[in-house]
């Protein structure tokens, strides 16, 4: 498979999950880093995100766990959480995965992602 192919394969995924950010990603890398913005798409978009073994919701929630627990990611927990959202999970789903979170990764990280959460449902309210 060619890089072209791959590139346009993870675009087109990362627009049906993010919409119209997915572009401002990508363009928000083109004039200091755009080979990061290539791995994104090739790599993370075309590659993983588009394998058959999960569906998009099922890869939202497991991102959304593994940012939230990592607790250094909260741009890309918010990016994930929209996402996690736009692909069918609920404002209530969100919450029960970040409050799952407390178990294994504790207090802190939990209740940073219920701010993330908070912060994505509020932005999501008003774009109404």
């Amino acid at each position: 498979m060619s890089d072209t192919t791959r590139y346009e394969r993870g675009v087109a995924k990362l627009n049906e999950i993010y919409g119209e950010k997915g572009k401002l990603l990508l363009d928000s890398l083109q004039d200091i880093a755009p080979d990061l913005g290539r791995y994104v798409a090739e790599f993370a978009f075309g590659d993983i995100h588009c394998r058959p073994g999960l569906d998009p919701r099922s890869r939202e929630i497991a991102t959304v766990a593994a940012l939230t627990a990592l607790g250094t990611a909260g741009r890309q927990l918010r990016a994930h959480i929209h996402a996690a959202l736009n692909v069918g999970c609920t404002q209530q789903e969100i919450i029960e995965i970040l409050m799952q979170i407390a178990l294994y990764a504790g207090f802190p990280a939990a209740l940073n992602g219920i701010e993330a959460a908070r912060e994505v449902f509020q932005e999501r309210s008003q774009n109404k």
